[in-house]
């Protein structure tokens, strides 16, 4: 198969197949005369595989280093079981994170309610109340 259909099979865009076998993580495919990438059904499982990791936020370092013990004949089931453990942990801890950030706000929320909401300075309004706060929650990376 061409890499489009290799990548609808694989759930991974072109771009992103030959972004991954730039750096290694997938194999040089195969080339047709015409030069043309040609993959089957191995290079489908193997796609797959990189496509699940990354979609539980396995980075592309992690993934490779899977795919090393491998190609060396080596289990990566008890490395894999430490990845999937650990980022239970990181998304436990940021749930923690985002739970306590989420009753600081709604008490934010709620002092807020009992100050004016038409003072430019900022002295007598909800404005205090952000620029006052005591607590100190670790920053969080967001997206404006």
């Amino acid at each position: 198969m061409q890499i489009k259909e290799f990548a609808q099979q694989a759930g991974l865009s072109p771009k992103t197949i030959r972004y991954y076998e730039d750096i290694g993580l997938l194999p040089p495919p195969r080339r047709l005369e015409n030069g043309y990438r040609k993959y089957d059904e191995a290079d489908v499982d193997g796609a797959r595989f990189i496509a699940g990791a990354r979609g539980l936020d396995f980075s592309l370092a992690h993934i490779k280093e899977i795919i090393t013990l491998r190609d060396h004949n080596e289990a990566p089931c008890r490395f894999v079981l430490d990845m999937i453990e650990e980022k239970a942990k990181s998304i436990g801890d940021c749930i923690a994170i985002m739970q306590r950030m989420e009753a600081e706000l709604l008490e934010l929320h709620r002092l807020g309610q009992s100050f004016p909401k038409d003072h430019i300075d900022g002295k007598n309004c909800v404005c205090h109340l952000v620029s006052k706060r005591t607590r100190s929650l670790p920053q969080m990376d967001t997206v404006d």
